[in-house]
């Protein structure tokens, strides 16, 4: 079932005075037989405007189109408690060969016992491999641990459980975005404290080519404070890196300074997020139990309600 926003300019007068306009603004709608008068009053409830007096609605078109998570539109979207749920997997698949980062060396893949090995040593009819995989903690969907960044931080043994299983989460989907940096500002109308926030770029769609690491989105350094002060509990993004990579930024990590410092998980290299709502799903990510190291690849996913 497609979601449905309206887009629209805007004219707001208030009854103490002043006005506010808007021009090529886009609302979620509930459904898209939604009415003009309708979306006015969501218009009003988004924005928690008082005293209005009126609203005027111009170019008013209703368009197929994710929601974005505007207030006031009832969430159908959040996993209660013993309700019937599914299970979406939001993590690349890892083979032999595979490039996650420039420059990060590639997995290897290599049998430690083969079938005909098995075979030979069993009886009869009885095979089975053992291989051996040798990669880099940085590969495909992974979570990075405080010790992937400070000498002595928390590493991948040290993470309770939970803060990693069935995490309440808010997606924000800024795939139409006009810049590179996500900033502060785009938290500013969700309560964000103790959840997940993933950060849909809609960047994955580059992943395993050279076009990944080049230009990539991020989150800024204002972006990355906001949400350390508001207390979540984990930031993930679907870009080849939750800083910025580029030269602009003369080799800063303010995300992984800030983030892992204050003992707030990052997973990078996402996918599928276009799949979950705004808010209301659940986000687990549970990396291997392994003493002394800082980052490592896991299966992410995320438990949304049954259609």
């Amino acid at each position: 079932m497609s979601d449905y926003r309206a887009v629209f300019d805007a004219q707001i007068t208030f009854i103490n005075g002043g006005s506010l306009s808007a021009e090529g603004f886009r609302l979620d709608l509930p459904s898209k037989d939604t009415d003009e008068a309708e979306i006015a009053r969501l218009l009003v409830q988004h924005l928690s405007l008082a005293l209005v007096g009126e609203v005027r609605l111009q170019g008013l078109r209703v368009v197929a189109e994710q929601h974005r998570g505007s207030r006031g539109i009832a969430n159908a979207s959040a996993v209660t408690p013993g309700g019937i749920h599914r299970l979406v997997d939001l993590s690349h698949t890892i083979r032999a060969g595979l490039v996650t980062l420039p420059g990060v060396p590639a997995p290897v893949i290599t049998p430690h016992l083969t079938r005909a090995d098995a075979e030979s040593r069993y009886a009869r009819g009885t095979t089975f491999v053992m291989d051996i995989v040798t990669l880099p903690g940085n590969t495909g969907t992974y979570i990075d641990s405080p010790f992937h960044r400070f000498e002595g931080g928390a590493d991948l043994a040290s993470l309770s459980l939970e803060t990693l299983v069935d995490l309440p989460t808010e997606v924000f989907h800024v795939t139409d975005a006009g810049q590179r940096g996500i900033p502060a500002s785009v938290f500013y109308d969700r309560d964000v404290r103790g959840k997940a926030v993933l950060l849909h770029t809609g960047w994955d769609r580059h992943f395993g080519t050279p076009q990944y690491g080049v230009d990539a989105p991020f989150l800024t350094e204002d972006g990355v404070r906001y949400l350390a002060d508001q207390g979540v509990t984990l930031v993930g993004i679907d870009s080849v890196n939750i800083d910025d990579m580029s030269s602009d930024a003369r080799g800063e990590r303010p995300a992984h300074t800030v983030f892992l410092g204050s003992g707030i998980h990052v997973v990078e290299h996402l996918t599928h997020l276009e799949a979950l709502a705004p808010s209301g799903a659940l986000f687990t990510v549970v990396p291997p139990k392994v003493e002394g190291f800082g980052t490592f690849p896991v299966r992410a996913f995320a438990k949304v309600p049954q259609a």
